[in-house]
């Protein structure tokens, strides 16, 4: 997958060819060729955080947990523009398949965010809905821009989309 220019060259056949398996093998051990996909695009993700301690510097930070939110997604979404030949081979897949009843990154800080003030319920739902509203703002960045005239390639501009984003549903 880091060899492509493209995700799309990715085919389930190059994929079996090169690991030297049936093609069966994708669904029997992933579910899908976009499963297989998202699971290496999150080891790719897992090897970028432990290169860059920009995300450990921010959890451990001492800002408020809507800070700390603002930072990871801001972050988040840089790195997704940054590999975004993958994000759109997997967003769909991911908008669609992913548990909501997953533990999210957020799901900490928005519970020490609303303090009990929000329920268990609450603060998965808020996270699942921040998250999944940024993966499709990347998916769709360039419509975005073309559209609305919010250029999410612009680091200033994506921060204030972000700041904008989580203060709808923190509260300012």
């Amino acid at each position: 997958m880091t060899e492509c220019s493209d995700p799309s060259e990715v085919t389930s056949r190059a994929i079996t060819k090169e690991a030297g398996v049936n093609l069966a093998m994708i669904n029997y051990c992933f579910g899908s060729r976009e499963a297989l996909l998202f699971e290496v695009f999150g080891r790719l993700q897992d090897q970028a955080r432990q290169r860059d301690p920009v995300f450990d510097n921010i959890i451990e930070s001492g800002i408020s947990p809507k800070e700390k939110l603002i930072g990871l997604h801001f972050e988040t979404m840089k790195m997704m523009l940054k590999y975004s030949k993958y994000v759109k081979a997997i967003t769909k897949y991911v908008l669609l398949n992913r548990s909501i009843s997953a533990e999210r990154g957020s799901l900490p800080f928005i519970r020490e965010h609303f303090g009990g003030r929000k329920t268990e319920s609450q603060c998965r739902l808020i996270a699942y809905e921040i998250s999944s509203i940024n993966e499709l703002a990347m998916l769709r960045h360039e419509e975005i821009r073309e559209v609305c005239g919010v250029d999410l390639t612009d680091e200033k501009v994506l921060l204030q989309y972000v700041t904008d984003h989580i203060n709808m549903y923190l509260g300012e």
